[in-house]
């Protein structure tokens, strides 16, 4: 799903659908209320290479592109491994346009609080797709691995994972992101001075221009009619068939009064769609 936040901060959704070689994009929110249904078609293409797969990794890639594609590889998950400057990354290309360039480490509100690193023109589509009601810039560095390095630090006494029942049950823990944000920046600065992290990033963070960064925090109203009180999973590789009431879309889910379906699980899935 594409998403989209409006001039309120409400969260408008769009369905990437192919029809032949063109991408559709259908309008999601005009449906809620109304009855949906995807139906697995016994079919997976890999979005890296097109393949025919009979198993989907890592929301959509065959097994050869899951060992041999960089946007596969551990780092993109865990930043703090990067080894781009070993030598051994899998694709240079890849890496001066995707990791080495600004990434921000933030604050999310999703379940509770949470830390998390992502490219820095992406920030706004990271926290709607991780369902995220409120979040803040933190800081910015130059590079992902250098984010990486902090976040893996800061984890040691903060969550940086979302408990996903929660957050679309609408469970969140209150917290003030501005005041968060000062303490966050308070423990970058120990970390540096003190040298806790993996390597000295001293010669990196300027702080002039990246501790003392202005940001403000984002609110996200996504269009959700019902939250559900329990949480039951769609599975398609186990019934191919999800239907229901449409009663909200947060994060990339689905919410029906029959369950919850994660559309970004089945990247590559041929899935036939009946909408209202």
């Amino acid at each position: 799903m594409k998403s989209k936040i409006e001039a309120d901060n409400s969260v408008s959704y769009q369905l990437r659908m192919l029809e032949g070689e063109d991408e559709i994009l259908e309008p999601l929110n005009q449906y809620l209320g109304k009855k949906i249904q995807i139906e697995f078609q016994d079919q997976i293409n890999c979005i890296g290479c097109g393949r025919k797969s009979n198993k989907s990794f890592n929301q959509g890639y065959c097994f050869p592109c899951l060992q041999n594609l960089a946007e596969c590889d551990t780092c993109i998950i865990k930043p703090e491994l990067c080894h781009f400057d070993m030598g051994t990354c899998r694709d240079n290309e890849f890496a001066e346009a995707h990791c080495n360039i600004p990434h921000s480490i933030y604050l999310s509100l999703t379940s509770g609080m949470k830390i998390g690193v992502t490219r820095q023109m992406q920030e706004q589509t990271r926290w709607v797709d991780q369902g995220a009601v409120a979040a803040i810039r933190v800081m910015t560095t130059r590079r992902r691995h250098h984010a990486g390095l902090i976040e893996v630090e800061l984890a040691k006494d903060m969550a940086d994972k979302t408990n996903w029942r929660r957050m679309l049950k609408n469970e969140v823990d209150e917290r003030n992101l501005n005041t968060e944000k000062g303490i966050i920046l308070s423990k970058v600065k120990c970390l540096i001075e003190s040298a806790r992290i993996e390597e000295d990033l001293s010669y990196i963070l300027d702080e002039a221009e990246v501790l003392n960064e202005e940001s403000e925090v984002q609110e996200l109203k996504y269009p959700v009619l019902q939250y559900p009180e329990k949480i039951k999973s769609f599975n398609l590789d186990k019934d191919p068939l999800a239907e229901g009431q449409l009663l909200g879309i947060k994060g990339q889910y689905l919410i029906m009064d029959t369950g919850v379906i994660n559309l970004r699980k089945y990247g590559g899935y041929l899935v036939s769609i009946n909408l209202g």
